[in-house]
């Protein structure tokens, strides 16, 4: 897929924009147990009225995160993708935690960090309870491990969590919020 036309709008080209409903279309019907009850015409219609998250969604799947429909939060009558690669997004990993473990390091500093590809993305990385959600739609992680939300107690101390799929458990570590790893990246959320 092409980059969007214009970064500075943060919307995607028309003929961009169709090809990636496609694409997430036959992604939805293809995976049906991961939105059970839910409609892709009422998903679409969602996503044409709000073309910024279009672009969101568009950075998602550039990247590898093979974003889907998981769920729909009646309250706020939004519909939730998740990243739903088999593993960590391969246009997201060696990387570390965030813009503050990025500066501290000394040496090989990676490019990025997951948290600021996140909001650039204008997406959000899963909490260990969404990750373990997204676990039970189906077994994701199993040679790659995803950097998740780490709680502010845990980072104020250098530290940063991140979780994968091993023995048919999902494990949450930790590790300095400053590594990075070629088989760590991170997934996001996005609410439509």
């Amino acid at each position: 897929m092409a980059t969007p036309q214009n970064d500075n709008q943060k919307v995607l080209a028309p003929e961009q924009a169709a090809e990636l409903l496609q694409i997430l279309k036959a992604r939805f019907e293809k995976n049906m147990s991961r939105h059970q009850g839910l409609n892709w015409e009422q998903v679409q219609a969602k996503l044409e009225a709000l073309p910024e998250k279009v672009w969101s969604l568009h950075e998602m799947e550039r990247t590898g995160g093979e974003p889907d429909v998981v769920g729909y939060d009646k309250d706020t009558e939004e519909y939730i993708f998740y990243d739903c690669s088999a593993e960590s997004p391969k246009g997201r990993r060696s990387i570390c935690y965030d813009r503050e473990a990025l500066e501290s390091r000394k040496a090989h500093k990676p490019e990025s960090s997951a948290m600021e590809m996140a909001d650039a993305m204008g997406i959000e990385l899963l909490t260990e309870e969404q990750y373990r959600e997204l676990q039970k739609l189906g077994s994701f992680d199993l040679k790659t491990s995803s950097w998740v939300s780490t709680p502010e107690h845990i980072r104020k101390l250098g530290g940063a969590v991140f979780c994968d799929r091993r023995y048919d458990t999902i494990f949450l570590y930790h590790n300095g919020a400053d590594s990075y790893y070629g088989a760590r990246g991170f997934r996001g959320s996005l609410k439509v």
